[in-house]
């Protein structure tokens, strides 16, 4: 199992990261929380990660802190929620705002991740609920904001942006119009994908 991965960030293509590490190159999914804190291109980076071996592939998912993956692997230990659906609830959603869509059983606003029904949010928030006292530490994490990172080409960034979001689940046209909404000149594909999610959810 590969517990923690510290190198340079070789690559970002929301939601896959590259870790060169001595070398070696690991490919990562990351929720969009993550992404958000990556440093620039070229930068040393410590993630912390979670390994997922199948049939066909092994893969590995990347977390900034080590809260984050725990609040991952508690997800995935739930009836019905694979590492894709944990990942776009974690890129969706703050920390602290899972965290109250719990307190007041919330439906409408899980309703609104991809992949996520009435009857599936209804059954995750019970089984969150019973859940919830493990929950408090890691709500204590802080709103994930960061500046914008260095600008790239308008094109690539939203490029970038609307890839990252159809890979959550989002539906191409969804995924395209919510970028394009909040398009400002300059802003990096994290800051559109930061900005589009909160539109969107």
């Amino acid at each position: 199992m590969i517990g923690r991965l510290r190198g340079t960030l070789a690559d970002k293509q929301p939601p896959h990261v590259l870790l060169d590490v001595n070398g070696v190159g690991y490919e990562l999914e990351v929720p969009m929380n993550t992404l958000y804190r990556l440093p620039a291109l070229e930068q040393p980076v410590t993630l912390h990660t979670h390994m997922v071996v199948r049939e066909d592939a092994q893969l590995l998912y990347g977390f900034f802190e080590k809260r984050e993956r725990e609040l991952f692997r508690e997800l995935i230990r739930l009836n019905g929620v694979g590492p894709k659906l944990a990942l776009a609830l974690m890129s969706g959603l703050e920390i602290d705002e899972l965290v109250r869509c719990v307190q007041a059983q919330d439906t409408s606003t899980l309703m609104k991740i991809p992949g996520i029904g009435k009857k599936t949010a209804e059954r995750l928030l019970v089984e969150l609920k019973d859940r919830f006292k493990a929950w408090e530490n890691i709500s204590g994490i802080s709103t994930l904001v960061t500046e914008p990172l260095n600008v790239t080409a308008v094109s690539s960034a939203q490029n970038d942006a609307v890839s990252a979001l159809i890979s959550l689940g989002f539906k191409p046209q969804e995924a395209s119009r919510a970028v394009t909404a909040v398009q400002e000149d300059g802003l990096s594909s994290e800051e559109l994908i930061r900005r589009a999610l909160k539109g969107m959810i």
